[in-house]
């Protein structure tokens, strides 16, 4: 006997799928399609912080070292060379590596060849272009040892920014979700008082949503999919805080909408708290990131948590806790960016409407997720979703979804709730007034116990390349924790209470954890609202985030304990060379002559060559801190403020870079002339 899926042949009997959905839930077996369009968003979401933004698929550019030339064509270059033992990951036909003569003193560079064949210890490779003689003739006088590299020598490393362009482009953009939340936008470009890019995005969705009401709720939204998900594993579980489902909480929304726009409009964001999409990936990067690192690196790569993390994980839990007063509480009467969608659903095309066929049983009142049907079964316009829920459990199929202007009439007026009375009106004016007032009263608050940048003495947490100047930075970061998921080590790290509730969750870089990858360039390219700009790797290699300050009174060397050089030596492996060495504590015999091996070379950082990239900062409080014991903290800090690092809102950090260096040999010569010198040499360092 065949089966149907969803309705047996025996009458009366649920096919297996319908029942599996009705266990699962009856909202899947009511509206099917939204339940798996939700679980495909939800999952997109995931996907795009956990493997998107997750910046260990990445993969150095690699290096085999120690071919010996075997035969050499010394009229193609075509050669054939050897190597001891096969290496592990050996390179494969077809591939195209450059070749750099290790053998010479300077590292010959030999051009770019093609592997052509591979058979075990050996290699057959042949130019990319016809060779000129003189290259010929190096290549045949070469006795090697040849290594082979995937990158050109002194390429800039880049593999942690192409590998986030690979995957942005096989998939989609990290930040998606983020920039489609309007509130985000919105709130962001009122504070900032700057257009932000993402306003087009919000828009969009926006404009789609005029056709599917609130389709960003009830399909889209992984914040109200998760909330589903929490609903029915504790708070269905939970019966005992059970609220009715009243339509005047549905007013809160818009009150914490209006106080988070007023708010924004006096230079606090306040959408990093309360906006969806922002809560939700912050989360996520507080609880998922150090379980994936824990799992990828150990745990002992995993930063501890601090006061921030836990406060916004408790938000968080907050949330998803309001499910045990009534399913999807926090979408149906608190969320703000839920609230932008309701405004919107004034201008909505299409609507809920009742036949006369309705029975009023009720059902669609029961199970509505967003509270959207009166008493009276019409629709509160706002707040319906269109996620046909309602419809899938009316049993006399009288609900259904048309264009809002047709021209017939129905049994039930599906139109917005009815006209507000007198003390209606009263109350929302006094919400309104409230919102305003609330909204100007937390901005006046968070200014005054927040950042205090106008005090001198403030010191201001080194934030990450590119990013724009502090007051703007405040006014335009959500807080997501997108650049915290993005950047690899854990050089981003959330701000705890340091700048007051003005700075709370922003990113800034714990040099004494790890530095700033120079093949990265990540944390721009997932900012969703630019208060980070997305650089390239040039520009970011050129944009100063701090500057490194050398401690004289405990950098061994300079206190005359031993000598040391971690912080040159990373800063050099690390292609910038801002740290070069002085010789310091010289002793001299009563003729003023310095005696020969007393003293210690000591670092002095080159202010027109370092960016503030933490590296040796890293290393000296990894080595002689923490490891040796030599020290108690660093006694190379990088720090912030003016004339420690450039912020701009637009323009280029190479063009900002050439003009100091420009000013500074002007200024070099201009002393020069002035001392009746006619030549010389000053350390950059005093320039």
């Amino acid at each position: 006997m065949r089966l149907n899926w969803f309705v047996s042949p025996r009458k009366g009997k649920p096919g297996p799928l319908r029942h599996v959905l009705g266990r699962l839930a009856p909202t899947w077996l009511a509206s099917p399609l939204r339940r798996v369009v939700q679980t495909a968003c939800f999952v997109a979401f995931l996907g795009l912080f956990c493997y998107v933004c997750w910046p260990y698929t990445a993969r150095p550019t690699r290096v085999w070292h120690g071919w010996l030339p075997v035969e050499v064509d010394a009229e193609t270059g075509a050669a054939t060379i050897a190597v001891d033992s096969r290496p592990t990951e050996p390179p494969q036909p077809d591939t195209v590596l450059h070749v750099v003569d290790a053998g010479t003193p300077d590292n010959s560079y030999l051009g770019v060849f093609e592997i052509t064949e591979v058979a075990d210890t050996e290699l057959h490779i042949a130019p990319v272009e016809p060779l000129s003689p003189e290259q010929l003739d190096g290549l045949s006088m070469s006795f090697g040892p040849w290594s082979l590299q995937e990158t050109a020598p002194g390429a800039w490393p880049s593999h942690y920014a192409d590998d986030l362009l690979a995957k942005e482009e096989e998939t989609l953009p990290a930040d998606v979700f983020l920039i489609i939340d309007p509130l985000v936008s919105l709130s962001t470009a009122l504070a900032g008082k700057t257009w932000i890019w993402s306003l087009g995005c919000a828009g969009g969705i926006l404009l789609i949503c005029l056709l599917i009401p609130r389709g960003f709720c009830g399909y889209v939204c992984p914040m109200g999919t998760l909330i589903d998900l929490s609903d029915w594993v504790v708070g269905r579980r939970v019966p005992w805080f059970r609220m009715s489902t009243v339509g005047r909480w549905s007013r809160l929304k818009y009150y914490l909408l209006a106080v988070t726009l007023v708010a924004s409009l006096f230079g606090v964001l306040l959408s990093g708290f309360v906006a969806a999409i922002p809560m939700l990936t912050r989360a996520a990067a507080y609880l998922i990131t150090p379980l994936q690192t824990a799992a990828e690196r150990g745990w002992h790569q995993v930063p501890p948590l601090g006061t921030g993390q836990i406060v916004s994980i408790g938000l968080l839990l907050a949330v998803l806790g309001l499910g045990v007063l009534r399913p999807r509480f926090w979408c149906a009467y608190v969320c703000p960016t839920g609230a932008v969608f309701s405004v919107a659903n004034l201008l909505r095309l299409t609507t809920r409407n009742v036949t006369p066929d309705c029975i009023g049983c009720g059902k669609c009142v029961d199970i509505c997720p967003f509270d959207a049907i009166e008493p009276d079964f019409s629709t509160r316009g706002a707040d319906c979703t269109f996620c046909q829920t309602c419809g899938g459990v009316c049993p006399t199929r009288a609900i259904e979804f048309v264009g809002r202007w047709r021209g017939t009439k129905t049994a039930t007026a599906a139109d917005d709730s009815p006209a507000v009375g007198r003390r209606g009106f009263m109350a929302a004016g006094v919400g309104v007034v409230a919102s305003t007032v609330g909204g100007v009263g937390l901005a006046v608050a968070t200014k005054a116990t927040g950042a205090r940048l106008g005090d001198p003495a403030t010191s201001l947490p080194v934030r990450p390349p590119g990013s724009l100047p502090e007051q703007l930075f405040l006014q335009t970061c959500i807080r997501c924790g997108e650049c915290l998921q993005a950047c690899p080590n854990d050089v981003l790290q959330p701000l705890g209470l340091e700048q007051g509730i003005e700075g709370l969750w922003t990113p800034y870089v714990v040099a004494d954890w790890s530095g700033c990858e120079a093949s990265c360039n990540n944390c721009g390219q997932v900012c969703p609202t630019g208060a980070i700009r997305a650089l390239s790797l040039e520009e970011k290699k050129a944009a100063r985030m701090g500057l490194a300050v050398v401690d004289t009174t405990t950098c061994l060397p300079y206190a005359g304990h031993s000598a040391c050089q971690l912080c040159v030596d990373e800063c050099t492996a690390a292609g910038y060379d801002a740290i070069e060495f002085m010789q310091v504590g010289t002793a001299v015999d009563e003729l003023g002559n310095p005696i020969e091996g007393t003293g210690y070379l000591a670092p002095v950082v080159l202010i027109g060559q370092c960016i503030g990239c933490g590296l040796c900062q890293t290393r000296c409080y990894a080595i002689n801190a923490k490891e040796k014991r030599l020290l108690k903290q660093t006694a190379i800090r990088i720090e912030a403020g003016r004339d420690k690092e450039d912020r701009l809102t637009s323009g280029s950090y190479i063009a900002l870079r050439e003009a100091e260096e420009k000013r500074r040999k002007q200024e070099q010569q201009k002393r020069l002339e002035k001392s009746g010198a006619d030549g010389g040499y000053l350390p950059e360092f005093l320039n």
